[in-house]
Parts: structure tokens; sequence; C-alpha cells
């Protein structure tokens, strides 16, 4: 699956619940050590999943704070680590589209 597909649903599921576009860069940011431009690049040049992950910068070692469930499936207990990531991925966007303080979304201590 093309990442370069699924980063404007990202978008779109974040702004129809009153977020925005920069809060889920700032996620992907968190997750991945992309900037804006390394984000951009991986855009334009449509890659997949796979190697979106694989050419991150740097993935954020509190990804595993992460937990919950995405589709039913616990993301702690994924066993494939490029399926694992996807899933947090989803799981933060979903924590954004539901609201959720930035604060918490990204794991930042109390």
């Amino acid at each position: 699956m093309q990442f370069a597909k699924v980063f404007p649903l990202y978008v779109k599921k974040a702004e129809r619940k009153g977020r925005s576009k920069e809060e889920v860069e700032q996620i992907i940011f968190w997750l991945t050590g992309y900037d804006r431009a390394g984000l951009q690049s991986q855009v334009d040049q449509g890659h997949d999943f796979e190697t979106f992950f694989a050419q991150a910068p740097a993935f954020n070692p509190n990804s595993s704070l992460i937990t919950g469930t995405v589709c039913g499936v616990r993301v702690e207990e994924i066993d494939d680590p490029l399926t694992q990531q996807v899933r947090y991925l989803d799981k933060l966007i979903d924590e954004l589209a539901r609201g959720k303080a930035m604060e918490k979304i990204l794991r930042e201590p109390k």
C-alpha cells in the first residue's frame, strides 16, 4: 500500500473532525523523525509504507508507549514490525480525530 495515497486520507479524516494537516504532520514527524521536506519527498515519490518506514530518519523509541486497538487488534501485540508501525500511525491519527490533546497523543511526560 502506498503511503502517498493514504497520507491525504489521514489529513481528510483529521480535518473532518476539526483538526489540521499540520497536526497530522506533527504526529508523523514525532513517530518517524521526518521533517516537512522529507515527508513531502516520500509523498512525491509515491513510496509504499515499507519504504516510508525503512527510510524514516529516527523511529521514535517512545512508540512502544502506544497501546490500544485498531480494527479490533491490539497494536502492542502485533508481531510483524511493519504492520505494527503502520498501526501505530493509524492509532495516533485515530486519537487526533477523536479530539485527544496533542501532548497525550505524542506521549509527552507530565
